[in-house]
C-alpha cells in the first residue's frame, strides 16, 4: 500500500485530491453567486447542482451510519475480551471527554468576557426570534431510552396543505442498543457465536460499501462547499464580526493549541496526527455534519491514526453524539454571553458555573438532535436568558458551523487516540506514518 501511495505521488494523494476540490467548490459557488442563484437567473441550475451533489453525497454517508455503528459495536464488544482493561478504557473515554471540554468552555467564556460580542454590534434587535427547535435536560432522559430497536424515529410536517413524513435516525439510541446486543450476545455463550460470524461478515461488507462512498469525498466536496459559497454571503459578518471572530478564535485555540498540546504531553507528534486526521476533519468542515463525517472519523481514527478497531468502534460513535468542543463547548458559551450583553443582562459567577456545567454535561442532552441551535437554546434556558436572541445569530449560524464541525471532528479523533496511547494499545507505527490519503485507510476487513 506504501508503494502503492509512492507511484501516486502527490497528485494522486487523496488529500490532493480533496483540496483541488475544495478550489473548484470555492470558484465555481463564487460564479453561481455571481451569475444569481434565484429561480430563473443565470446561476441557478449551477447552484442546484452544486446543492444536488453534495447533499446526494451526505445522504450516502448517512444511510451507512446504522449498519455501520450497529455491527462496529457489537463487534468490538465481541472484541474488547482481546483487550486489557476494557472498563478503563470506556471511564477513561468519557473523563478525557470532559476535560477538553472544560478547556474549551473556559476558553469561550473568556474570549466572550475580554472580545464582549454582544456590545461590539450593530444587529438590530428586530432580527431576534424564538428558534423553532430547543434543547432540554428532557432530552437527554428520552434520548438514551431507544424507542424502537432500530433507533428510527418518524416526524410529519405540513407545508403548503401538503403533509409530508421524513425519517431520521437516533446515534445515541443506536449507540445504547448496540451495546446491549452486544453484551446478551457475550453473554449467550457459544449459542451466540452463529450471530457473531454473521456480524462481523455484515460489517466487512458495510465497510466495503463505505470505502466506495468515501472514494466520492472529492466530488461531494465540490458540491458542499460550492453550495456554501453560492448560498451562504458575508452580508451579515459586518453586523456581528467581533461574534464571529471571538467564536473562530476560540476553535483555533482549541484545534490548534490545546489539540496538539494535548498530543506532545502524551508523546505524540501533532502533525502526525492532523496528517491521519485530515480527510475526516475537512468533511466536516464542508459537510457541516459530525455524523454524516462519522464513517470517515472511524476509518481514520482506526487506519491512519492506529487505535485498535475494537476500541475505536466503540468511542467514535459516541464521541459523534456527544463530543462536541465547537458546538456545545466554546459556541455555546461565547453566545450566551453575547446574548445576555444585547439584553443588557449582568450575568453572576454561578451563571459562568452553569455554562461550563452545561457544555460539559449537556451536549449529550442533544444527541438525539441536530444542530448547535440546539445546545445554545440549552444553555439559554438554563441560564434564564431570552430565546429570542438565537434568532440574532442565525444569518451566520452556517458560516460559524463549518469551523464548529471540524473542531467537533478533530476532537471526536483525538480522544480515542490520546486514550489508546495512555493505556499502552495504540499502534504506533500506523500513527507515525501521518498518511492522510485514504488509500492507507481503506477498511478491509
Amino acid at each position: 500500500m506504501a508503494q502503492a501511495r509512492k507511484r501516486g505521488g502527490l497528485f494522486g494523494s487523496f488529500g490532493f485530491q480533496v483540496l483541488v476540490a475544495m478550489l473548484a467548490g470555492l470558484g465555481l459557488g463564487l460564479l453561481a453567486r455571481h451569475l444569481g442563484t434565484d429561480e430563473g437567473q443565470a446561476g441557478h441550475g449551477l447552484s442546484e447542482g452544486l446543492r444536488l451533489a453534495g447533499s446526494t453525497f451526505i445522504q450516502l454517508l448517512r444511510v451507512l451510519v446504522p449498519p455501520l455503528v450497529f455491527t462496529a459495536i457489537v463487534a468490538s464488544i465481541a472484541n474488547l475480551r482481546e483487550l486489557q482493561n476494557a472498563a478503563a478504557l470506556v471511564w477513561r473515554t468519557l473523563f478525557w471527554f470532559a476535560v477538553t471540554a472544560l478547556i474549551a468552555v473556559s476558553i469561550g467564556i473568556t474570549l466572550g468576557l475580554v472580545l464582549q460580542p454582544g456590545v461590539n454590534t450593530t444587529v438590530a434587535a428586530a432580527a431576534a426570534a424564538t428558534p423553532s427547535t430547543s434543547g432540554s435536560w428532557l432530552d437527554f432522559l428520552t434520548g438514551l431510552i431507544p424507542s424502537n430497536m432500530l433507533g428510527i424515529a418518524a416526524s410529519t410536517s405540513l407545508k403548503d396543505g401538503v403533509a409530508t413524513t421524513s425519517l431520521s435516525f437516533n446515534v445515541l439510541q443506536i449507540v445504547v442498543i448496540s451495546l446491549i446486543t452486544g453484551i446478551a450476545a457475550l453473554k449467550s455463550g457459544p449459542a451466540a457465536e452463529p450471530f457473531l460470524a454473521f456480524n462481523a461478515s455484515a460489517l466487512a461488507i458495510v465497510r466495503k460499501i463505505l470505502w466506495w462512498v468515501i472514494r466520492l469525498t472529492p466530488i461531494g466536496t465540490i458540491g458542499l462547499f460550492g453550495n456554501a459559497v453560492a448560498h451562504y454571503g458575508w452580508d451579515a459578518l459586518a453586523q456581528l464580526g467581533a461574534f464571529v471572530v471571538a467564536v473562530y478564535l476560540g476553535l483555533g485555540l482549541v484545534m490548534l493549541v490545546v489539540y496538539p498540546s494535548l498530543l506532545m504531553l502524551n508523546g505524540l507528534n501533532p502533525i502526525r496526527f492532523f496528517a491521519g486526521a485530515w480527510p475526516a476533519i475537512q468533511l466536516g468542515f464542508v459537510s457541516r455534519s459530525s455524523i454524516g463525517t462519522l464513517p470517515v472519523t472511524q476509518t481514520v481514527t482506526e487506519n491512519a491514526l492506529g487505535v485498535p478497531r475494537a476500541y475505536a468502534a466503540f468511542a467514535v460513535p459516541l464521541g459523534a453524539t456527544t463530543k462536541m468542543d465547537g458546538c456545545a463547548a466554546v459556541y455555546p458559551a461565547v453566545a450566551a454571553i453575547f446574548v445576555a450583553q444585547f439584553y443588557g443582562v449582568s450575568l453572576q459567577f454561578t451563571d459562568y458555573l452553569l455554562i461550563v456545567f452545561v457544555s460539559v454535561i449537556g451536549s449529550a442532552a442533544t444527541a438525539g438532535l441536530t444542530g448547535a441551535v440546539v445546545m445554545l437554546t440549552l444553555t439559554l434556558s438554563t441560564l434564564g436568558l431570552p430565546l429570542e436572541g438565537v434568532g440574532l445569530l442565525l444569518a451566520i449560524d452556517p458560516i460559524l458551523d463549518m469551523g464548529r464541525t471540524a473542531t467537533n471532528v478533530a476532537g471526536q479523533a483525538l480522544i480515542p487516540t490520546l486514550v489508546a496511547k495512555r493505556q499502552g494499545i495504540l499502534d504506533q507505527a500506523v500513527y507515525d506514518s501521518g498518511s492522510g490519503d485514504l488509500e492507507a485507510a481503506n477498511p478491509a476487513p
